[in-house]
């Protein structure tokens, strides 16, 4: 009798933990607007995610540790006029998120370290080019202030947000349809894109050239997302002719036939991938589903192996993922989603089961930290590094603000000048409150008083 030789794996056991109720964000209006994006950002300071406003488009900017019920008049980032569809954190400035809009611009924020006080209209830097929708923002990995965006006119635009002038465009003679997805690979030296006309390609954004390409990686007609993941390869998602969802890994050198395809299930909603290249682990999150997928990625056959599900009884709106850096390492934390809901926004952590609490090497090798490699200027000169690695072992904590630096001439001062307008409002708001709270506080004591008198003269009868 033949026995079946189960594969080691230290990511075999790995469980989904949903945080405790009053570690979720409550009260929370996600957005209604359809679009395959995770509505959701998170980074080790804050969480955003894009909300329901009416008259123009805005998202919500909430300290991580802010949880529980969250106020209806929450202040938000409310400057664009029409919904907002992507949201992304700067990965070398914790306090700096893009945002792309229906208004067919980019705008680019700093939050302060608390969080907002009042709410935020004026942008650092507005990028503006695209004739429509835009639905994707994505930073460069590794180069400091480069921030791609994607929009419904079949547009890729590359912006220095330093400057706030667009350094290379690819345009509709690249996608001639609607691009769905746009991924940086990890060191930034080339996009994977998804497109509408049932191509992927691989492309050198400096040159504008496609490095490669694949049509119809899924024989369905829904759309495609497309990401990197290790020793140059990459993960699609997508539908069968049946419309059953399927994932498969590709060897970019040898596009005709992919490593692996899995066939899934027969649900609609899109699979969202987010590839963790420390673990060399993808999960699947499907919109309007109710469990996250995960797959191990090996350098042999079959190289993508299914590890677990984590399933929950309600489905998500949309999903966010936390740099490593984020996670607690001494919990054997390995990944944190955070999962939207119609009303709310829960955290979920995976975890690997470890019984020592000791830091666990194997687990967390060193991982991309902060800082650039690059300047902006450096990459476009055609100079390519991979991320500036540092050690989880002793924690991460998160650094001061760093100013987000714009040199746009005249354009400056009066932005200078809003800004300290801002801040100055800022201040006189917070004082407001203080003076309101010690109010609160002398009319509290006044009843206690009150109460005890009412009790002693109750006793004396």
């Amino acid at each position: 009798m033949s026995r079946q030789v189960v594969r080691s794996s230290k990511f075999r056991h790995v469980f989904g933990q949903p945080a405790k109720a009053d570690q979720c964000y409550e009260d929370v209006r996600v957005s209604q607007t359809t679009w395959d994006s995770g509505f959701c950002a998170v980074n080790p300071k804050f969480v955003a995610l894009i909300c329901e406003a009416s008259g123009g488009g805005a998202f919500l900017v909430l300290p991580l540790g802010k949880t529980g019920r969250v106020d209806k008049n929450v202040p938000t980032v409310c400057g664009h006029t029409a919904p907002v569809l992507d949201i992304a954190w700067c990965p070398h400035n914790d306090n700096v998120i893009a945002s792309g809009s229906e208004d067919c611009t980019v705008m680019v924020w700093e939050i302060h370290d608390g969080g907002l006080v009042l709410p935020l209209r004026e942008p650092v830097v507005t990028l503006e080019g695209h004739t429509k929708r835009v639905g994707i923002v994505a930073w460069h990995p590794t180069a400091q202030n480069v921030l791609l965006s994607a929009g419904c006119d079949n547009v890729i635009l590359v912006w220095d947000v330093g400057t706030g002038a667009a350094m290379l465009t690819l345009g509709s003679d690249v996608h001639p349809d609607t691009i769905y997805s746009v991924d940086w690979s990890r060191d930034g030296s080339l996009i994977c894109t998804s497109c509408r006309d049932k191509r992927v390609r691989i492309i050198e954004p400096r040159k504008g050239t496609i490095v490669a390409e694949k049509d119809r990686p899924h024989e369905g007609t829904r759309p495609v997302r497309a990401v990197f993941v290790s020793d140059g390869k990459i993960l699609t998602t997508g539908f069968s002719r049946m419309s059953e969802r399927q994932v498969a890994l590709w060897d970019t050198k040898h596009l005709e036939e992919p490593l692996s395809l899995q066939e899934l299930d027969t649900s609609s909603g899109v699979l969202l991938p987010f590839f963790d290249p420390d673990t060399n682990i993808v999960y699947l999150c499907g919109k309007g589903d109710s469990s996250i997928r995960y797959f191990e990625i090996t350098s042999e056959a079959p190289f993508l192996h299914y590890l677990s599900m984590f399933s929950s009884k309600e489905s998500q709106r949309g999903m966010g993922y936390m740099p490593k850096r984020g996670l607690e390492v001494n919990k054997c934390e390995i990944a944190r989603f955070y999962k939207l809901h119609e009303r709310k926004c829960e955290p979920i952590a995976m975890t690997v089961p470890r019984k020592s609490d000791l830091f666990q090497e194997d687990l967390y090798p060193p991982t991309a930290g902060p800082d650039a490699a690059l300047t902006a200027e450096e990459w476009l000169g055609g100079r390519d590094a991979g991320p500036l690695l540092i050690s989880l072992k002793d924690g991460y904590v998160p650094s001061k603000s760093r100013e987000l630096r714009v040199n746009r001439g005249l354009d400056t001062g009066r932005r200078k000048t809003a800004q300290e307008a801002s801040g100055t409002a800022n201040s006189n708001a917070v004082s407001r409150l203080e003076e309101e709270m010690r109010k609160l506080q002398a009319t509290v004591q006044e009843l206690q008083k009150r109460l005890e008198t009412l009790e002693e003269i109750v006793q004396a009868k």
